[in-house]
């Protein structure tokens, strides 16, 4: 699995709990400048992506994100050290 796959996927993810076209989320996309986006539907965002890969994200790696670009590369990352 690629990094774009992941970032695929956690852009299809993240229009699902927001109603935004994936077309119009980038991998710069501000998680917290979205429409309609507060810290709960985040929170909910990551849920999703941790039940698709199997993984638990650390707090402080999901916290210290801001981008979906920054999630997928958590993810990545986690995916890998789970390997």
């Amino acid at each position: 699995m690629t990094t774009d796959d992941i970032l695929h996927t956690v852009t299809e993810i993240a229009a699902a709990e927001t109603g935004l076209p994936a077309s119009t989320l980038t991998p710069d996309a501000d998680l917290r400048g979205m429409a309609g986006v507060d810290s709960v539907r985040v929170l909910r965002m990551i849920a999703c992506i941790e039940r698709t890969y199997d993984i638990e994200l650390e707090d402080e790696d999901v916290f210290g994100t801001a981008t979906l670009g920054e999630v997928a590369a958590v993810v990545d990352k986690a995916l890998r050290e789970a390997a």
